[in-house]
């Protein structure tokens, strides 16, 4: 069966403010020392598995020409514009009905934009088991992050060990980013893996899953396909997706359907969260911290500082997060990382709309 991809890259990535702007957020940057942005990279590993011209990327409308720019191999027709943001089982839908009008039917990988992984050739063969599986019947198929330590700011999914199917087992159930006890019971138990946001399935299965439990977003989708390829196909996504409900895939449709399972990965995924990420991504020198730019560092230890031509100067400070960029400067305690969305929070209240 014909594989396509279907890759999400609608976020603003706010937590990794001031580098992340509503005008260039985290997916369409890099983080890494290659020079290759987040999305160039998602799109890189998944080949030659799926071919450039069956991978469709969902985005917000005001970023097409940042996705024409940086991947200019994709078809224009698959840059998928999202005439506003409605979630993750709106943006799939789309997606599917894409698949569906150009195919009939296929398998459907599913990835957000702006996740790393370290080993693809590991990370491609599970994508390929994966597809296996979903080629079977109508199951949904998800890929789950072999968890080493108990952490809080993941979904976890539960997994049944006596029931696969190939190399796939059989969900339990979805449950929510857990306090630090509940995690380590998690971790202890030994059959709950991370929910790593990435789905793999047919077009149809996952359209007759949006059908049972989204009926009217179905419909609206319905309409939205009939259009495809036709004068009034515009008209027709902007009426009809700015009346779909806000509803990410898991809740609207993975917490309440049957037949699904997960393959367990260990491919060095990481979901770049927060600015916490770099240090993951890049090597600490022997003060332990991760430096980029034009920066003189005096007992400073554990810090994360990104710079850019101003000089940054850091003495006597540890566990802290600096990034510089032209006209906003980031000072964060690492243990506050979480909070740096409420910065941008606070400038739309104070309509300075400018530093967003």
């Amino acid at each position: 069966m014909r594989k396509t991809a279907l890759i999400m890259a609608g976020g603003r990535g706010e937590r990794f403010w001031p580098r992340s702007r509503k005008s260039m957020p985290k997916q369409f940057l890099s983080l890494t020392d290659d020079g290759k942005t987040m999305i160039q990279q998602t799109v890189e590993r998944i080949l030659p598995l799926v071919a450039m011209e069956d991978i469709y990327i969902a985005t917000n409308r005001d970023y097409k020409a940042l996705v024409r720019e940086q991947l200019p191999d994709i078809p224009e027709e698959n840059i998928l514009c999202e005439p506003v943001g409605r979630n993750t089982a709106p943006c799939i839908g789309l997606g599917a009905v894409h698949v569906e009008k150009k195919y009939g039917d296929a398998v459907m990988i599913v990835l957000p934009s702006d996740h790393l992984v370290k080993h693809t050739s590991i990370f491609r063969q599970t994508l390929e088991d994966a597809c296996e599986v979903a080629e079977q019947g109508s199951c949904l198929v998800t890929l789950g992050i072999t968890p080493d330590t108990p952490e809080t700011g993941y979904g976890y999914i539960k997994f049944k060990p006596d029931m696969t199917l190939g190399r796939a087992l059989a969900v339990e159930r979805f449950v929510e980013k857990p306090d630090l006890e509940t995690a380590k019971a998690y971790l202890a138990s030994e059959q709950y893996l991370w929910n790593s946001g990435m789905f793999i399935w047919k077009a149809s299965s996952i359209l007759a899953n949006i059908q049972k439990f989204l009926p009217e977003t179905w419909e609206g989708l319905k309409r939205i396909e009939a259009s495809i390829g036709t004068a009034k196909e515009q008209a027709v996504l902007e009426r009809e997706f700015a009346a779909f409900p806000s509803v990410s895939v898991d809740y609207g449709v993975m917490e309440k359907a049957e037949d699904i399972y997960i393959l367990s990965g260990s491919f060095g995924w990481d979901d770049v969260g927060s600015w916490l990420a770099v240090e993951r991504l890049k090597t600490s020198n022997e003060f332990g911290n991760v430096v980029n730019g034009n920066v003189v560092a005096i007992e400073a230890k554990n810090s994360i500082i990104q710079g850019q031509e101003k000089l940054i100067a850091l003495v006597g400070v540890e566990n802290m997060i600096v990034v510089d960029t032209p006209d906003a400067l980031l000072i964060c305690e690492k243990d506050h990382a979480g909070d740096i969305k409420k910065v941008l929070e606070t400038l739309r209240m104070c309509g300075r709309e400018e530093y967003l």
